[in-house]
């Protein structure tokens, strides 16, 4: 499904960036490369690419920085590639507005299927309304399933593909008690089952969007231990 998807690679070890270039254009990706934060900001606004690889250990400033920078004007999925294997960095990551963060070393085919399930994210927040894409109301926010846009208060909110990924899910199961396991297969794929903190990090930012008190969430409730449920009232 690569079909000349624009890929970002960011990342300042150059024997990396010939490999991942040399692997993914072989795959039918367009490869844009970064070895610094100011050079992966320019690229991304020259080249609008459908999904952005990223280091967090970057020269001239941190990953983190870049990634803030992005998230300024884009919802582009982004893919953390670091040494740092502990959980805090993932969940920092994230926290951050990652969609997905994969560890150094890694496997080429994991590595390319993480990939295009993000491409697939990204894809997702285009759409057409239809009688199957309702409007739904839920206290200060609205979700437009069709238009694929959330407004609190009349504003419309900012969310990245993978947050409205796990809204629209919980959303088009209204009232009902979506698994931990369901949503992770639905939204980043079947090889994330086990990862229940990428859960815990998006369901606490979307309700920190959307919740009057998101320390005492009314619609984005949690089921402890098994998933997570929305209500409208």
């Amino acid at each position: 499904m690569a079909d000349g998807a624009r890929v970002l690679v960011v990342d300042d070890e150059p024997q990396l960036l010939r490999a991942l270039r040399i692997n993914l254009r072989a795959r039918g990706f367009d490869v844009t490369t970064a070895a610094t934060g100011a050079a992966a900001l320019a690229a991304a606004a020259k080249t609008n690419p459908q999904v952005v690889v990223l280091d967090l250990g970057l020269p001239d400033m941190d990953g983190f920085e870049v990634l803030a920078g992005l998230r300024g004007w884009t919802n582009v999925p982004v893919i953390v590639l670091s040494a740092r294997g502990e959980a805090v960095d993932k969940v920092a990551a994230l926290d951050a507005g990652a969609d997905d963060y994969v560890t150094k070393p890694f496997g080429m085919e994991e590595f390319v299927a993480r990939l295009r399930a993000a491409i697939r994210r990204g894809a997702g927040l285009s759409g057409e309304a239809t009688a199957e894409n309702p409007v739904v109301s839920a206290g200060s926010f609205t979700v437009d399933l069709g238009a694929k846009q959330v407004t609190r208060n009349g504003e419309r909110i900012h969310l990245t593909p993978t947050e409205w990924g796990v809204l629209e899910m919980l959303v088009r199961n209204e009232g009902k008690l979506v698994g931990q396991r369901e949503i992770l297969t639905g939204v980043w794929g079947p090889t994330y089952t086990g990862q229940s903190n990428y859960l815990r990090v998006y369901l606490a930012s979307l309700r920190r969007k959307l919740e009057e008190d998101p320390a005492h969430p009314r619609h984005l409730l949690t089921e402890a231990g098994m998933g997570y449920r929305f209500v409208r009232e």
